[in-house]
Order: C-alpha cells, then sequence, then structure tokens
C-alpha cells in the first residue's frame, strides 16, 4: 500500500451547482470518508464560486475530482486546477470536454470507426415527423451536457418527441438518437485496466435517473452474461472509445447490444458516481478491489511523474 503521507493533503471536490449536486454529495461524502479510513489528510470542498479562494486557504497537494456534470465533468474544473498547477483524478480538459458533449463524442467516435446510433440535434423548428422517420422511428431525447440520464426520455410518435424535447432542452442543446432496443451494459476503466463489465436490468423503459438512484429492483449482472469472447470484444471497444477521447484516469463507457448483435457506444462518464448504487465500485469489487482499495488507486494516478 501506498504511504498515505505520499499524496500531501488532499482536496476533495463534491456538491457543485449542476442538477446531478445531490448525487455528487453523496459521491463526495463517501471518497473523503475513505480517504480518512486510509489516514489520506483530506478535506472536502462542495464547490462554489469561491473554489480558487478556498484551494489557496487549504493549499493541497493534489485534487480527488468527486463533482458530477457541467461545472465538474466538462473540462471546467480541470482547467482552473491546471492554471492552478495542481494534480487531480480522471480526464484532462479536453477528454472532459469531449466526453461531457454527448454529440461531439460521437461524432469523434464516428470519425474513428466506433460503432455509435445515428443521432440528430434538435430545436424548436424540427419537423417532428421527419426526424422519427430519419432516425427509424422511435429515438432517445438527450441533453447533449448533463449526466445520471437527467432530462433524458424515449419518444415514437411527434407529440412525444415535441414533449421530450421541451422538457431537455432546460438542460440546454439536446439531440435525438436513434433507440437502440437490446441489452445495456456499462464498462469501467481503472488506469488502463478494464473492470469486469456489468449487466443492467430495469422494469423502467431505458435505465434512467429513477432506476439509477431510487429503484430498489434494478438488477446488476456481474458476470454480465456475456460470452468470455464477447466481453473481451466489449472491453477492448470501451477502452479504444476512452482514448479516442482523450480520457484518462479512470471512466466508465455505457453501451448496448443492438438487435443485430452488433455493440452501440452511447456515452462516457469521466466522474462516475461513488454512491452506493454506483456501479465503478460494484465492477471493482468483481476485480477484488474494495471501496477504499478504488479510492486508492484513483487518488494514486496523480502520482504519476512525481518522485
Amino acid at each position: 500500500m501506498i504511504d498515505p503521507a505520499r499524496f500531501g493533503r488532499v482536496a476533495v471536490l463534491y456538491g457543485g451547482r449542476s442538477a446531478e449536486r445531490a448525487i455528487s454529495l453523496e459521491s463526495g461524502e463517501a471518497v473523503l470518508a475513505a480517504l480518512e479510513r486510509l489516514g489520506v489528510d483530506a478535506v472536502g470542498i462542495d464547490v462554489g464560486a469561491d473554489l480558487v479562494e478556498r484551494l489557496r486557504a487549504v493549499r493541497p497537494a493534489r485534487v480527488f475530482i468527486a463533482l458530477h456534470g457541467p461545472g465538474g465533468e466538462d473540462g471546467t474544473v480541470q482547467g482552473t486546477l491546471e492554471w492552478l498547477g495542481l494534480p487531480y483524478t480522471g480526464s484532462g480538459v479536453l477528454g472532459s470536454a469531449l466526453a461531457m458533449d454527448k454529440a461531439r463524442a460521437k461524432l469523434a467516435w464516428r470519425g474513428a470507426g466506433l460503432p455509435t446510433p445515428p443521432f440528430e440535434w434538435l430545436d424548436s423548428g424540427a419537423d417532428w415527423a421527419a426526424v422519427l422517420d430519419r432516425l427509424g422511428g422511435a429515438v432517445m431525447v438527450k441533453p447533449v451536457r448533463e449526466g445520471s440520464s437527467i432530462g433524458m426520455a424515449r419518444a415514437d410518435t411527434p407529440a412525444a418527441l415535441a414533449a421530450a424535447y421541451r422538457e431537455a432542452v432546460r438542460y440546454g442543446p439536446v439531440i435525438a438518437e436513434q433507440w437502440v432496443q437490446g441489452a445495456e451494459y456499462t464498462v469501467a476503466i481503472l488506469g488502463e485496466r478494464v473492470l469486469p463489465v456489468i449487466g443492467l436490468e430495469t422494469a423502467r423503459g431505458f435505465y434512467d435517473y429513477e432506476a439509477k438512484y431510487l429503484r430498489s429492483d434494478t438488477r446488476y449482472l456481474c458476470p454480465s452474461g456475456l460470452s468470455a469472447q464477447r466481453e473481451a470484444e466489449l472491453a477492448e471497444l470501451a477502452l479504444a472509445a476512452f482514448r479516442v477521447l482523450d480520457c484518462r484516469g479512470w471512466g466508465r463507457v455505457d453501451a448496448m447490444l443492438d438487435a443485430a448483435g452488433a455493440f452501440q457506444l452511447l456515452e462516457v462518464n469521466t466522474v462516475p458516481g461513488m454512491t452506493s448504487h454506483s456501479l465503478v465500485p460494484m465492477a471493482a469489487r468483481a476485480a477484488g478491489l474494495d471501496f477504499d482499495q478504488l479510492v486508492l488507486a484513483i487518488l494514486a494516478t496523480t502520482l504519476e511523474g512525481t518522485p
């Protein structure tokens, strides 16, 4: 085990002002508790407009980012920490920004020849029937720069698509992605290591916010139910998707298996949840890492290049 003193003081950033604030508070508190159990000198900061002043007052040697959503996963706080010269967990400015923007992530994957469902940008003047026709009759409406399935909805009629757009646009730009009917999987990445794949089953129409955080009947399959060959194929695809977006450190790649038996990339989470319901800790347990060991392994990525 790494000597806790080697990390110096660690600031855990959590909370923030995004729609995922409540989940981020849970993640940050869990990470902070783990660091304290490990004997690391750690202090929590509920991020607000005074972040720079608070960091200067705390004088950390490095930062553990547990912020979800805009402001935490989009390169914003990463750029601030770069400017301050502070090592931090997770992806850098470019990787964070690309992964947070679902549309541009998909464009990057397309450019690299990686599979992802077709999509279109939506605006208030869209021909809803024509959008559905071009995308196969059913779509998933998604805010481009939100996480935790916030603002997402399935639509298969023009009226439903218009209503879903009106709800999603509250969170910023919106896309409609071709609906994929099939099994959903998530792949956690830790450094260069791909953790065991988790299969997701929910009684909901899809793995939405309620299925993620509120339901007790959501099923998490680990082993995933895939054959060893197919799981290896998905792991390779997830790692490629992660690298194409210039992501690093740790994260989670979400994908689906379509009706033709092909994997389709959905999105990358660069600061995944670290709550009792969260998937990366679940995958880590399957790989033999308990929660504290996972937190330590994530933090250890900030030591690269440090004597």
